[in-house]
């Protein structure tokens, strides 16, 4: 019998009591009130998220660990989280993709069901916990402040205790079980929205294990390959393939489209609970698909190409995802949407429908996407030879002679699809996410930015937050970014203007009154602090400190979003390295006692989380300074907002200067 429960009592550091959690909440959330802060979001991607009492060896954003990671979120003030994809992942050669990005964009990752959740009456307990404990192990409590996620271990655990929860289910409906009946209604009526779409799906799957792989073109039988395209052509072959295969396998695809359910049953009810708590999900709306969808939507793609990412080193990213055909997004004088544009939209409404908001992924590839010749790209043993690819933007793409887009019709997806759909779900235009930080191509330019006139996703760490657009989202770093504590090391990173001591300085110390202030900051973010020759720990903590103001900087926008690594200090690893094929990479997760680490991370001689009533209190004195400066009577207002804001700034000091105590 193992012991379970994470005990997350503090025994290094002084964590808020729970009186003082109660008022530092109402503190936090009354300073971003009080700066005109509507979205404070957190990156953490669903397999980053922690395991509680049974560690099934990846994360899931919608069990029982989630819900205690957002309510550790909200007490810092945060109202969303983003998401990466959440779709079923690839499989190749018998192992998991571990790529969000290569995805399906419509099927469920089986691997965030919350396995314990089975077990219970609610389900009919159709999943053992003798089965759960044999599975699953316990949570992995290390000295380091982070875990790792091993995708084929939680393959392994999946399918064993999702076949026993599906035979069971059938067991207990047989013996006529109330619950049983009960969930069985809930899966037909789900069948009755999703039905053709699944056993499509579930047939892949079939095809996907019996080739080893879900690179359908790698499969040796042509019909397999194109099977749903000759299907819904009537070719005759086809359809007698596609039939013998739904007889043959036709409880293993049954098997699949009641994972899908439950998978959709949790995070339908996890929406529920998060509608009840006032926190946001954004799902990411991924420029690509998986093997999977490409196959469903075969005649939507292009055969001879792919879209990847344009650098202007040449060295350019190749990404290997499908690349919607032009001539396929719209039909008729009337601009219908013909099967690519379906797909596009599809993907949308997926994206949308147990999420709040979105993520634009790629936006570059809604416009004028990279595409790169697939017969260009050579790999050998020392990878890609990126002297050999060919590619062009969609815009400048010639095709035996004649231009891909003749009918300009990518120019138009942003248009007729996307901004309609996102209308349709009550979105405004400025409330996604749109990830704009790509190449800028004189088409794009025309259509994003002149014609449109579309909000961006503001990258800090290049950027100055000073005379940005106010619709824009804002971040330091992103989900392919190093830990803010590592770009400081850099020295074009110390160089930049981004970071640049006397912008920082100034930017949050405004008012002429607070000169001295800003001196202060000015002199403890660069290099002044002693002399380093013979302090050797000085340029660390101007680095440090450094790291703050430009998070300060961060909470002074109307919307931002900060990683998971550097909210709780993780500087060992990073959770991808873009453009980088790493075995590491997507698998870095919030470690089971997170709770613990963060508070004793901010306690220790050299903090790297971050403090977050220290780093708001910047913030708020940089707004009421900007409120003084751009006022007619300074000292009007000077004294006005000091007699009303003084005691949030008192408090947030009380409480940043808590969480620096160790334990008495």
């Amino acid at each position: 019998m193992r012991v379970l429960g994470i005990d997350n009592k503090i025994a290094f550091s002084r964590r808020p009591k729970a009186d003082e959690e109660r008022d530092l909440k109402a503190t936090i959330d009354s300073a971003y009130k009080i700066m005109g802060t509507t979205d404070r979001v957190v990156i953490t991607h669903g397999s980053c998220f922690p395991s509680s009492d049974y560690n099934s060896y990846i994360g899931s954003p919608y069990g029982t660990a989630a819900k205690e990671y957002i309510k550790f979120l909200q007490l810092y003030g945060f109202n969303g989280n983003q998401l990466g994809p959440g779709g079923e992942l690839e499989m190749r050669e018998g192992k998991l993709k571990t790529s969000p990005y290569n995805s399906s964009a419509f099927a469920k990752n089986r691997l965030f069901i919350d396995l314990e959740e089975l077990t219970t009456p609610k389900y009919g307990q159709i999943l053992s916990k003798e089965t759960l404990e044999n599975t699953t192990s316990l949570p992995n409590i290390s000295d380091k402040n982070y875990d790792m996620s091993d995708f084929n271990e939680a393959l392994r655990c999946y399918d064993k205790a999702l076949k026993e929860s599906y035979q069971t289910f059938k067991t207990n409906l047989s013996k006529g079980q109330p619950e049983a009946i009960s969930l069985n209604k809930e899966f037909r009526l789900f069948l009755q929205k999703h039905d053709e779409r699944l056993t499509d799906e579930g047939m892949f799957r079939v095809l996907a294990k019996h080739y080893n792989t879900d690179k359908f073109e790698k499969w040796g039988n042509e019909l397999d390959k194109n099977l749903i395209v000759g299907v819904n052509n009537g070719d005759i072959d086809s359809i007698e393939r596609y039939n013998e295969i739904l007889h043959y396998n036709n409880n293993e695809i049954e098997q699949y489209k009641f994972e899908q359910f439950i998978a959709t049953k949790q995070i339908k009810e996890n929406k529920q609970w998060r509608n009840e708590h006032n926190f946001k999900y954004i799902n990411d709306l991924l420029i690509g698909c998986s093997k999977m969808d490409e196959w469903r939507y075969k005649e939507a793609f292009l055969e001879n190409y792919s879209v990847g990412s344009y650098e202007s080193s040449g060295h350019h990213q190749v990404w290997g995802i499908p690349a919607i055909d032009p001539r396929k997004l719209f039909k008729g004088p009337d601009m219908e949407l013909n099967i690519g544009g379906k797909f596009l939209k599809e993907k949308i409404d997926f994206a949308l429908e147990f999420c709040e908001n979105l993520r634009v992924d790629h936006a570059l590839g809604l416009v004028d996407p990279f595409l790169i010749k697939k017969d260009s790209i050579f790999i050998d043993e020392n990878g890609i030879d990126y002297s050999k690819i060919e590619g062009s933007f969609v815009s400048n793409t010639v095709e035996n002679g004649e231009k891909l887009d003749d009918y300009y019709n990518y120019p138009r997806i942003l248009e007729k699809i996307v901004l309609p759909a996102f209308k349709e779900h009550g979105l405004e235009v400025d409330t996604p996410l749109w990830e704009s930080i790509c190449s800028n191509p004189i088409e794009f330019q025309k259509i994003y930015h002149e014609r449109l006139n579309l909000p961006e996703l503001t990258q800090l760490e290049w950027a100055k937050a000073e005379n940005q657009d106010p619709r824009n989202w804002f971040l330091v770093g992103s989900h392919d970014s190093i830990p803010a504590a590592k770009m400081i090391e850099r020295e074009w990173t110390k160089n930049s203007n981004a970071w640049n001591p006397l912008y920082l300085a100034g930017y949050l110390n405004q008012d002429p009154k607070r000169a001295d202030d800003r001196d202060k900051l000015c002199d403890l973010i660069s290099d002044k602090i002693g002399n380093t020759k013979k302090e050797g720990n000085a340029l660390k903590i101007a680095d440090k400190e450094r790291v703050k103001a430009k998070f300060a900087e961060l909470l002074t926008t109307k919307k931002f979003e900060i990683s998971f690594a550097d909210l709780l200090g993780i500087t060992d690893m990073t959770y991808n390295i873009g453009g980088v094929h790493k075995d590491d990479n997507w698998k870095v997760r919030i470690s089971p006692d997170y709770i613990e680490k963060y508070y004793k991370n901010l306690s220790s001689d050299s903090p790297t989380a971050l403090n977050i009533p220290e780093i708001l209190k910047m913030a708020l004195q940089a707004k009421m300074d900007m409120a003084i400066v751009h006022s007619s009577d300074k000292n009007k207002t000077r004294e006005e907002l000091y007699i009303k804001y003084q005691p949030i700034l008192d408090k947030l000091q009380k409480y940043a200067d808590i969480l620096k105590e160790p334990e008495e």
